[in-house]
């Protein structure tokens, strides 16, 4: 497919939520009149991390820029119709928030809790740290033999229809002026500090002023094309909807156990998740399924847990992909010091979609006033990943 010109001031490489978020951003910029150009090469975005996601969002972070991007996140989507310019086509989006409930059962976990509990409600987040007995007063379903505390926010922090904010991402930036096309970038031409041209499989080669690395779990062989190198690569992330034959009698909140598995009210189902006990890099279009898992692992920690649940039935199951930061599992955000016009928006490991409006908005400004103006997001600069230096944050699912 052939593009309408032969050049763009910015050219996205990948279209699911963050070339999405940042083309839209970048149309809500006082001033900026480039011209934008999203390549995305499968408009159903199937296996995207998009679409596979368990779309949730949380302020229970460790580190305070985490909080407020999440902050932010649950802004934009409790006022998604005023940030969309108040159309009355875009819908509104619910935040259900039943919150995360984040299990300890060490001294030293429990004291991380209390800790990430404090910086949360310093910064005005609605955190609180339980005792066992208070967990077993609220929510007296779990077992708790094993637990000696946990942290819980019923405030702006849960399930949210991140589908439908994906798509109005994409239909707002169209109706704004972006272009997409369903092509793919097999080649850049880079000359000294700059990639001045892309080249795209179908509709050869189109000269860029800017091009962001929206790649996903396809973000390190985008940079490569670029001659750098990120530390991203594809791990397998399991879900499972699963319905239970004695329903609780209230909502599950996002429990987070010790053993790493996740789960969570989905309407009149539940939710459960997480990694495999060995989870190394894939392929990028690796997707089978290892059935044995849930057997294994994940039922049987669901039915320790929650004794109510030893009589459930899976419903339904796939494996997405994260965006693996393996430095530090969090984002790599701006220009590269030695390619100033090649932006990276890549390695969310698992928090990409609750914090695509506030990294999307950042990245915008940065490529049309060349600074972050709402939001210091220089803490996740690419500078951080070639020193070696980690973005110290605690609570990583």
């Amino acid at each position: 497919m052939t593009t309408q010109y032969q050049s763009y001031d910015v050219i996205i490489v990948g279209g699911a939520i963050y070339g999405s978020s940042v083309a839209w951003w970048l149309t809500r910029m006082p001033g900026f009149q480039g011209r934008v150009l999203v390549v995305e090469k499968d408009p159903t975005y199937e296996q995207a991390a998009t679409s596979l996601t368990n779309s949730c969002i949380r302020q229970q972070f460790s580190n305070e820029t985490n909080i407020r991007i999440s902050q932010f996140g649950a802004e934009f989507i409790k006022n998604f119709r005023r940030f969309m310019g108040d159309d009355p086509d875009v819908p509104a989006l619910v935040l259900q928030s039943y919150g995360y409930m984040y299990l300890a059962d060490t001294p030293a976990f429990a004291a991380t809790l209390r800790d990430s509990q404090q910086v949360q409600a310093r910064l005005g987040a609605g955190t609180r740290h339980l005792t066992r007995d208070d967990i077993a007063a609220e929510y007296p379903f779990y077992m708790l033999d094993d637990i000696l505390g946990a942290n819980h926010n019923p405030i702006d922090e849960g399930y949210f229809d991140g589908g439908t904010m994906f798509d109005w991402f994409k239909r707002m930036a169209r109706k704004n002026g972006v272009e997409y096309v369903t092509d793919e970038v097999v080649e850049m031409t880079r000359r000294g500090n700059r990639i001045t041209s892309v080249t795209l499989k179908a509709g050869g080669e189109v000269a860029c002023g800017t091009c962001v690395n929206a790649s996903g779990t396809r973000g390190a062989l985008t940079a490569r094309m670029a001659g750098l190198d990120i530390p991203i690569e594809p791990r397998k992330r399991y879900t499972y909807i699963f319905d239970a034959a004695h329903p609780l009698d209230r909502d599950l909140p996002l429990t987070i156990d010790p053993s790493g598995v996740h789960m969570r009210s989905d309407g009149r189902y539940y939710l459960a998740g997480g990694p495999p006990d060995d989870d190394p890099a894939v392929a990028h279009d690796d997707y089978a399924a290892d059935h044995s898992l849930w057997e294994e692992k994940f039922w049987p920690v669901i039915a320790t847990r929650i004794p109510q649940f030893e009589e459930i039935k899976v419903i339904n199951m796939w494996v997405g992909h994260y965006d693996f930061n393996t430095l530090d599992q969090n984002a790599i955000l701006g220009p590269h010091p030695e390619v100033e016009n090649f932006m990276f928006c890549n390695g969310f490991s698992g928090h990409g979609l609750q914090q695509s409006p506030a990294l999307g908005r950042g990245l915008a400004e940065h490529i049309a006033y060349g600074a972050y103006r709402s939001l210091d997001l220089t803490p996740f600069s690419v500078e951080r990943v070639l020193k070696g230096e980690r973005f110290l944050e605690k609570a990583v699912i």
